[in-house]
């Protein structure tokens, strides 16, 4: 099976974030970065379906140049080739955009399966998958926890994480698009044979033209969702602080979630 994987490069979630003077995003100066969280699950699984099956594994990625290091990683872990997607036009694309984008380098080859994480670590919109999906008129699922390729890999059976503790069997006809829950397995570290090998192996570089898209297709252009400002949220407000007996504060909260909050 071919199987390609999306990823993201996101802030590390250690890393003291700083505001950009203009308030529209962080200061990526001095900001490390890592492979988003649920990516790299995506990634893992991906790799243990192509030693199952003989197939191999390609892993997209859009952004700056700062990108080739996590894909960089991903060829250690043991990806085949790399796809970047790397282009002044691609800057202040959304989810959107990068989803019309990854669709359209996807396209340029012949892939049985694609595995993203089910959001990301800094924007958390959860939806590039389903554009993507969307653009290559693939079916789609997400949250997923559980892959399994059947005998004949012309399917697979998925399972969904869904609320209150339920879950969700399906089978999916590949090509499919899936987009994985953090947790789904246990990704492995890179060996130093691995980190070795993967300075030897392949990462393209794509521009918008190279996947056949105009400059109003890409970036801040071909995007719906504009930032208008972005800060860090308040603290100190809000709380109110219930003493007395634990019985008293537990009749006192019930009252409060009835009355104020409406939610009971």
């Amino acid at each position: 099976m071919k199987i390609a994987v999306c990823i993201k490069q996101v802030p590390d979630t250690e890393a003291r974030l700083r505001l950009r003077k203009d308030g529209l995003g962080v200061e990526e100066e001095d900001l490390s970065f890592v492979i988003n969280e649920s990516d790299e699950y995506a990634l893992e699984e991906a790799l243990v379906i192509a030693e199952e099956t003989g197939g191999e594994v390609v892993v997209f990625s859009l952004g700056p140049a700062r990108v080739g290091e996590a894909l960089r990683k991903s060829l250690a872990l043991g990806a085949t080739r790399a796809v970047h997607l790397s282009d002044e036009a691609f800057v202040g694309s959304d989810a959107l955009a990068t989803g019309r984008a990854l669709a359209a380098a996807l396209r340029q080859d012949d892939f049985d399966l694609v595995l993203t994480g089910s959001q990301s670590g800094d924007d958390g919109f959860g939806s590039t998958g389903s554009v993507v999906a969307g653009h290559l008129d693939w079916p789609h699922a997400w949250l997923v926890i559980g892959v399994e390729v059947e005998e004949d890999q012309k399917s697979a059976k998925i399972t969904r994480e869904m609320e209150a503790g339920v879950n969700e069997i399906a089978r999916l006809t590949l090509p499919a698009v899936i987009e994985v829950q953090a947790g789904i397995n246990h990704p492995r570290y890179a060996s130093l044979k691995g980190i070795m090998g993967a300075k030897k192996k392949e990462i393209a570089i794509k521009t918008a033209a190279d996947l056949g898209l105009s400059a109003d297709e890409v970036g801040a252009s071909g995007s719906t969702l504009e930032t208008v400002a972005v800060f860090f949220p308040k603290s100190g407000e809000g709380a109110e602080m219930l003493e007395g007996e634990a019985a008293e504060i537990g009749r006192l909260l019930v009252e409060k979630l009835q009355k104020e909050a409406r939610v009971l």
